[in-house]
């Protein structure tokens, strides 16, 4: 039996056209993707600044947050630039291994940042259900470990993504309408088996990010249930204040992607949509995150104050 031979080349060139339908609407459309990546930048880049700095601010719970400010920069720059010289210049260009190495970054970040939130919830876990062993079980050892645990995991979980989109023949269009590159939506204009990309892709997010969710979920029940049970109105109000931040950003992680699969499940959304709903999903968490932290935490918002105070004098 002969064996199919494919004659046109496999692309090593690949072109991003933005959102596809909405092309003349791409400057408009891309000031809320600016406005969203300077606050987003200035933002998590003054939030770890201000943890690295103030002494005060050298606890677990902020080291987490700490992590979570670098992830959101490396996320949003790996995205948004790229989207806005679409929008603006029309250049869409992008080698395969550029491809590749978005590819790689954008997942591997929101795979680490999954685990910087369930990290964050086992904090709250031992901070409010057994507050005397606190500083025992998070030392700065344990904080080192957890933070060099999350990156390998994300890493190692991710780096065979990079194989197996390398592996596969672009013998089609080379035309992808998207504002960056996605695992899925490139290996759909291969022409060759995907299917085991399809099965690691769903492998990795249910052993990564379900299974975070699903413990995040179980440590807010114990929390939540050693929170009700404090004598005093005072410290009840403490901790939900402590935990509200969290519940927040948790939210604003988990509920895009999450709208985000649904929609692709329907055919019946417009393609647009889809490209919208992915890049609302990478650009909402890291502008709101340190704006929720920076709001609802007392310490971070006097140090933010003291430090405009400091530069006005």
């Amino acid at each position: 039996m002969a064996t199919p031979n494919h004659t046109s080349p496999s692309h090593s060139l690949f072109i991003l056209l933005g959102i596809p339908g909405l092309e003349d609407q791409h400057t408009w459309i891309s000031l809320p993707f600016l406005l969203s990546y300077l606050v987003a930048v200035l933002g998590n880049s003054l939030l770890v600044f201000i943890i690295m700095t103030e002494r005060s601010l050298h606890e677990p719970m902020y080291f987490f947050l700490c992590m979570l400010g670098v992830a959101d920069l490396i996320l949003s720059t790996t995205t948004v630039p790229k989207a806005l010289a679409i929008f603006w210049f029309h250049a869409g260009e992008i080698s395969l291994d550029g491809c590749v190495t978005q590819i790689f970054f954008i997942h591997a970040t929101f795979i680490a940042e999954s685990g910087i939130l369930l990290a964050m919830a086992f904090d709250r876990y031992v901070a409010i259900c057994d507050p005397l062993r606190y500083t025992t079980v998070l030392s700065r050892a344990v904080i080192i470990r957890v933070g060099l645990a999350v990156v390998l995991r994300s890493f190692s979980v991710i780096l065979p993504d990079v194989f197996l989109v390398k592996r596969l023949l672009f013998c089609h269009s080379n035309m992808l309408p998207h504002t960056y590159c996605e695992h899925m939506a490139v290996a759909k204009f291969a022409c060759a088996d995907i299917r085991v990309n399809v099965w690691y892709g769903l492998s990795v997010l249910l052993s990564t990010v379900v299974v975070d969710a699903l413990l995040i979920l179980v440590s807010y029940i114990f929390i939540l249930n050693a929170v009700f049970q404090l004598p005093s109105r005072g410290a009840l109000q403490k901790a939900l204040g402590t935990c509200g931040s969290h519940l927040g950003v948790i939210s604003m992680f988990y509920l895009p992607g999450i709208f985000t699969i649904i929609a692709q499940r329907f055919d019946r959304t417009a393609p647009h949509a889809h490209i919208l709903l992915a890049n609302f999903h990478l650009l909402f968490p890291p502008m709101v995150n340190p704006i929720i932290y920076g709001v609802k935490t007392k310490q971070i918002r006097e140090q933010d104050l003291r430090l405009f105070l400091r530069k006005d004098v």
